[in-house]
Protein backbone atom coordinates (compact mmCIF):
# COMPACT_ATOMS: atom_id res chain seq x y z
CA UNK A 1 0.00 0.00 0.00
CA UNK A 2 1.33 2.91 -0.95
CA UNK A 3 1.42 6.63 1.10
CA UNK A 4 -1.63 8.00 -1.47
CA UNK A 5 -3.87 4.71 -0.88
CA UNK A 6 -3.03 4.81 2.72
CA UNK A 7 -6.42 4.67 4.75
CA UNK A 8 -6.09 7.13 8.10
CA UNK A 9 -8.94 5.16 10.21
CA UNK A 10 -10.35 7.13 13.17
CA UNK A 11 -7.13 7.63 14.78
CA UNK A 12 -6.62 11.08 13.37
CA UNK A 13 -10.38 11.79 14.37
CA UNK A 14 -9.71 10.25 17.97
CA UNK A 15 -6.79 12.69 17.87
CA UNK A 16 -8.90 16.16 17.05
CA UNK A 17 -11.67 15.21 19.77
CA UNK A 18 -8.91 14.42 22.25
CA UNK A 19 -7.48 17.71 22.10
CA UNK A 20 -11.04 19.38 21.68
CA UNK A 21 -12.06 17.49 24.72
CA UNK A 22 -8.43 19.04 26.42
CA UNK A 23 -9.35 22.82 24.84
CA UNK A 24 -13.02 22.38 26.66
CA UNK A 25 -10.94 21.55 30.07
CA UNK A 26 -8.47 24.27 29.77
CA UNK A 27 -11.09 26.83 29.11
CA UNK A 28 -13.05 25.47 32.35
CA UNK A 29 -9.85 26.24 34.22
CA UNK A 30 -9.27 29.59 32.59
CA UNK A 31 -12.97 30.24 33.62
CA UNK A 32 -12.57 29.00 37.43
CA UNK A 33 -9.69 31.00 37.84
CA UNK A 34 -11.84 34.39 36.98
CA UNK A 35 -14.53 32.87 39.34
CA UNK A 36 -11.96 32.30 41.80
CA UNK A 37 -9.87 35.78 41.66
CA UNK A 38 -13.39 37.72 41.76
CA UNK A 39 -14.87 35.98 44.66
CA UNK A 40 -13.02 37.98 47.36
CA UNK A 41 -12.90 41.20 45.73
CA UNK A 42 -11.09 42.46 43.20
CA UNK A 43 -7.53 42.53 43.99
CA UNK A 44 -4.09 43.64 41.95
CA UNK A 45 -2.88 39.89 42.20
CA UNK A 46 -5.79 38.10 41.60
CA UNK A 47 -6.17 40.96 38.20
CA UNK A 48 -2.56 39.60 37.24
CA UNK A 49 -2.88 36.68 37.67
CA UNK A 50 -6.38 36.37 35.66
CA UNK A 51 -4.45 38.31 32.72
CA UNK A 52 -1.56 36.02 32.64
CA UNK A 53 -4.02 32.79 32.86
CA UNK A 54 -5.98 34.70 30.12
CA UNK A 55 -2.97 34.66 28.19
CA UNK A 56 -1.71 30.81 28.61
CA UNK A 57 -5.72 29.95 27.58
CA UNK A 58 -5.23 31.83 24.48
CA UNK A 59 -1.51 30.24 23.59
CA UNK A 60 -2.96 26.79 24.52
CA UNK A 61 -5.97 27.66 22.12
CA UNK A 62 -3.55 28.39 19.45
CA UNK A 63 -1.42 25.38 19.68
CA UNK A 64 -4.53 23.05 20.36
CA UNK A 65 -6.14 24.96 17.11
CA UNK A 66 -3.09 24.65 14.62
CA UNK A 67 -3.15 20.75 15.88
CA UNK A 68 -6.42 19.87 14.81
CA UNK A 69 -6.18 21.95 12.15
CA UNK A 70 -3.18 19.71 11.00
CA UNK A 71 -5.40 16.56 11.76
CA UNK A 72 -7.14 17.63 9.09
CA UNK A 73 -5.16 16.05 6.67
CA UNK A 74 -4.42 12.62 4.98
CA UNK A 75 -0.73 12.23 6.32
CA UNK A 76 -0.80 14.53 9.44
CA UNK A 77 2.83 15.61 10.36
CA UNK A 78 3.81 13.84 13.92
CA UNK A 79 3.20 17.15 17.22
CA UNK A 80 6.52 19.18 16.92
CA UNK A 81 8.59 20.08 19.81
CA UNK A 82 8.26 23.37 19.99
CA UNK A 83 4.07 22.82 20.29
CA UNK A 84 4.59 20.62 22.30
CA UNK A 85 6.75 22.37 25.05
CA UNK A 86 4.41 25.68 24.26
CA UNK A 87 0.97 22.97 25.21
CA UNK A 88 2.84 22.55 28.55
CA UNK A 89 4.55 25.73 28.88
CA UNK A 90 1.00 26.78 29.41
CA UNK A 91 -0.40 23.78 31.41
CA UNK A 92 2.04 24.31 33.90
CA UNK A 93 1.62 28.43 33.36
CA UNK A 94 -2.35 27.70 34.63
CA UNK A 95 -1.46 25.20 37.30
CA UNK A 96 1.06 28.19 38.80
CA UNK A 97 -1.43 30.76 38.34
CA UNK A 98 -3.81 28.94 39.91
CA UNK A 99 -1.71 28.42 42.82
CA UNK A 100 -1.20 31.88 43.51
CA UNK A 101 -4.86 32.77 42.93
CA UNK A 102 -5.33 30.52 46.19
CA UNK A 103 -2.97 32.26 48.37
Amino acid sequence: MTAEERDPGLQPERTRLAWRRTTLSCTVVALLAVRQALHGGVSATGVVAVALSALAWLGFLRVAHLRVLGMGTARPRPLSTRDALAAAACTIALAVFAVVLLF
